[in-house]
């Protein structure tokens, strides 16, 4: 079982969701997707045993071989190659925009003179470690780094389906949320009741509809906004699996590092009965 907590915009609560989520359950592993500011590990405090390098193949031009021809640049959909032909007798340029490569392999595939060879360029670092029984792994992209689906694919590679796998995913509705939360089973969808959250959670809703996951919503801080997001659930028949209210005990807890199941064992059930939706929605 493979359960995405994604939101539609940041603040919501979505790692608070995720982390006491699989703190509930047992057999768990857990990813931290949101590789450009991970902080799932704040309130895990895992003892990470292990890590690695990220990388993304580039391409490198051997001049030698190189005939200026333009085909590299034309293949390329992301803009990352440029060809400048040879004039009045000089020899041409190929520029390489390694920020912009999505390390596809168009271009080394497709050039006629073999003068393409990927190299490796680090984009992160990917660590794995243990929280209790708990598999835990993270992803950290280097500062600067103008793409983080990359990095969240190969953070995904280590998913392990013997456990249920909880996916914290980045905030928002653009390409490292649909990295994140394709291939699972269930999506949770984390939102407040504002305009500002409600605007965005439509937006999500729409692309965990486009990819056909099963998903439904978990309110924060529920008594405060107004009730238009019950209003659009009921209308859109979207299930509301959870409400946290707005608690300033909560956010004390979560000031300090500490997990709201910890802090308000109460809620553990409740999570746990989150799970059990999920289950059934998969069957």
């Amino acid at each position: 079982m493979i359960i995405s907590v994604a939101s539609g915009k940041g603040g919501t609560g979505k790692t608070t969701i995720a982390v006491n989520l699989a703190l509930s359950i047992d057999n768990v592993q857990f990813l931290d997707c949101d590789v450009e500011e991970p902080n799932a590990y704040i309130f895990l405090k895992p003892e990470i045993i292990r890590q690695h390098e990220a990388y993304i193949p580039v391409p490198e031009i051997a001049a030698a071989k190189c005939i200026y021809c333009g085909k590299c640049a034309e293949v390329c959909v992301y803009n990352a190659i440029a060809v400048l032909p040879g004039q009045d007798g000089k020899k041409g340029t190929t520029l390489i925009f390694p920020h912009l490569c999505h390390g596809c392999g168009a271009c080394s595939t497709l050039c006629p003179k073999n003068a393409i060879k990927e190299v490796n360029r680090t984009i992160g670092i990917v660590e794995i470690g243990t929280c209790g029984k708990m598999e835990f792994v993270h992803g950290k992209l280097n500062i600067g780094e103008a793409m983080s689906p990359p990095l969240i694919r190969q953070v995904k590679e280590h998913l392990n389906t013997d456990k249920t796998v909880i996916i914290d995913a980045p905030p928002g509705t653009s390409c490292p949320v649909v990295a994140s939360v394709k291939g699972s089973d269930y999506c949770v969808l984390v939102t407040e009741p504002t305009p500002f959250g409600l605007n965005d959670l439509v937006l999500a809703v729409e692309v965990i509809r486009k990819i056909k996951i099963p998903f439904g919503v978990v309110i924060n801080r529920s008594d405060l906004g107004n009730n238009k997001t019950d209003e659009y659930c009921r209308q859109e028949n979207i299930k509301v699996l959870m409400r946290i209210p707005f608690s300033k005990e909560i956010a004390m807890a979560y000031s300090k590092g500490e997990p709201l199941i910890k802090v308000f064992p109460k809620y553990k059930k409740e999570f746990q009965g989150l799970f059990e939706e999920a289950c059934l929605e998969k069957r």
